[in-house]
């Protein structure tokens, strides 16, 4: 499973990538404002750093204005991945840039049914929100497996990029399930290393150590 890394915040992204387990990031318009930079600016500096897709999302909600600036972002690294809503116009607009050869991600998707569609439209990533359905009682997690079943019914090369992850544990079962990418905050990753049985075990080999003076250097 591919890890991306759900932020505009280039220090962050730079420390995640230094770990060497990195394979993207995903932007969004409220990620863009948080960061207090101009999107095409930070969007190039993010995708100058990182090899994989780096998702840079459009402002626009009618597809020919879409289309009009998934050209402009993917201009901007060989990388960019073209992020369009899962709307009619998105879906058409994710249709055009794909067969132009760029890499789309349909985001905002919360149902198979939306997921089938962007499929048929060629999306290079489906992004479902499980956060958010966990947030109205509804198992997020149900979501990616359906979707999962469905893409593999039909041979669809869409890859699934579970999105809204918020805990290790989303984590840990979208691995289960069958996503192809994960995306979440770097908080979120690098707390996947953290347990108190390997800090406790850690913390009786340093006792030991220094205890019984061992050096290797």
């Amino acid at each position: 499973m591919k890890f991306f890394a759900d932020t505009a915040d280039v220090e962050a992204i730079r420390d995640l990538n230094d770990l060497g387990f990195l394979d993207g990031v995903t932007t969004n318009p409220s990620l863009i404002k948080k960061s207090g930079r101009d999107i095409l600016e930070v969007t190039k500096e993010i995708c100058d750093m990182v090899e994989g897709p780096v998702s840079a999302e459009v402002t626009a909600t009618e597809a020919e204005q879409m289309i009009a600036e998934g050209r402009k972002l993917a201009k901007i690294a060989d990388n960019i991945a073209v992020k369009v809503p899962l709307t009619l116009d998105g879906l058409k607009a994710c249709k055009v840039l794909t067969g132009e050869g760029n890499m789309v991600n349909v985001t905002l998707c919360f149902s198979p049914n939306q997921a089938l569609l962007a499929a048929k439209a060629g999306a290079t990533f489906i992004s479902p929100f499980i956060g958010r359905l966990d947030d109205i009682s509804i198992d997020g997690m149900d979501l990616i497996a359906e979707i999962r079943q469905i893409y593999d019914n039909y041979g669809y090369e869409t890859q699934i990029l579970a999105a809204s992850i918020r805990t290790v544990n989303h984590v840990k079962d979208c691995a289960m399930v069958g996503a192809d990418v994960i995306t979440a905050p770097p908080d979120v990753i690098k707390s996947l290393a953290n347990h108190p049985l390997t800090d406790k075990g850690l913390a009786a080999f340093l006792a030991d150590i220094e205890a019984g003076g061992i050096k290797i250097l």
